[in-house]
């Protein structure tokens, strides 16, 4: 017995053999669909709440008890003044992964402009520290996007995959497997 009639994958590798030519593109013509159909959703997303990034997960602890690791953010980026108070999600240049945290302080200028500092709710001191080197305030243009709403934990997958890059392939091993398997 060889080792894919113990896997049980035998009929698999002969399915795969008989997939014909007009099967093989329908299949990547559906993936296609469905890969296009969620990017014009994001898009549609990204224009309705004028954020670059409507849906973000939360990655660390610093915002507990408010938010915790792995939830599941929705934004909105309208042209509100930002407010003290207000969960921000906001992006330092030089960093690539955005950070959730708090309005504490406003600094409105002579000008009209206003600035504004942020803390993690479960951290001791204000976010300075984070910031680019030399920038004590944030503007308008370091925000994505404003807190409207959040599903716990739902992001935790995305966590868990990034963090185990093994488990993120088994995954879509396994999509793919299923896919080869329950096709017509």
């Amino acid at each position: 017995m060889g080792l894919m009639d113990s896997l049980g994958l035998s009929g698999l590798a002969g399915g795969v053999q008989r997939m014909d030519k007009r099967q093989f593109l329908f299949q990547m013509l559906s993936f296609g669909m469905i890969v296009s159909s969620a990017l014009m959703i994001w898009k549609g997303l990204m224009v309705v709440t004028g954020s670059e990034s409507p849906i973000v997960v939360v990655l660390s602890g610093s915002m507990e008890p408010a938010f915790h690791r792995g939830d599941l953010l929705f934004l909105t980026n309208q042209d509100e003044p930002v407010r003290v108070g207000e969960i921000v999600v906001f992006k330092i240049e030089g960093r690539d992964i955005p950070i959730v945290h708090r309005v504490i302080k406003l600094h409105e200028k002579s000008n009209g402009t206003v600035k504004f500092l942020t803390k993690g709710d479960n951290n001791s001191v204000d976010d300075r520290g984070l910031y680019a080197p030399g920038q004590l305030w944030l503007t308008k243009k370091d925000i994505v996007g404003r807190a409207r709403g959040f599903l716990p934990y739902v992001g935790m997958i995305t966590i868990y995959m990034n963090e185990y890059p093994k488990l993120k392939y088994g995954i879509l091993g396994l999509l793919a497997l299923y896919v080869l398997v329950h096709r017509e």
